[in-house]
């Protein structure tokens, strides 16, 4: 069986660089992160690597000098029209106030850009954030993969499906 195409969200990076897999602490996360790219098993897109270069950190030099290739152009027609279709669908939902979709909308934001590429290219998509039943002023990704049936992980089930160890 063959694992599934996992696309990571910026969260996914910036947590595991500044948090429980330093650089300095965990070297073999970003060895499989790259050895599971070269595989075609694990990618982010265009707009995260915008996001990660925001940060003048050891995470943007890492990304530019070792994962640069496999962050996915979302121009592509297929991502755009399925990007029309979550922002569609996000403007439509009441429950989040219009700050939440400004912020959804805005360039700034991979988000919106996340779910589109998984929807239109049938991958997982890996993110920290949960799903929030409730939630009002902002639109967490796990809520919108939930109505276009894309399926969302966190690293630590995208690492095990993956079966990396660290040793």
């Amino acid at each position: 069986m063959r694992n599934p195409t996992y696309v990571l969200d910026a969260d996914t990076f910036m947590q595991a660089a500044r948090l429980y897999y330093a650089f300095d602490i965990a070297p073999p996360f970003w060895h499989a992160l790259i050895q599971h790219a070269q595989t075609g098993t694990v990618l982010s897109i265009d707009r995260v690597k915008t996001e990660i270069d925001r940060g003048n950190d050891n995470l943007k030099n890492w990304a530019k000098s070792h994962f640069h290739s496999w962050f996915a152009s979302t121009d592509e027609s297929d991502v755009i029209d399925a990007y029309r279709r979550v922002m569609q669908w996000a403007y439509g939902q009441t429950q989040f106030d219009d700050a939440a979709k400004a912020e959804f909308a805005s360039t700034d934001n991979a988000d919106a850009w996340l779910v589109a590429y998984a929807l239109a290219k049938g991958c997982v998509l890996v993110t920290q954030e949960q799903f929030a039943r409730d939630a009002r002023n902002r639109i967490p990704l796990p809520n919108v993969c939930q109505a276009f049936g894309v399926h969302p992980v966190n690293t630590f089930e995208m690492l095990r499906t993956l079966g990396v160890r660290f040793k």
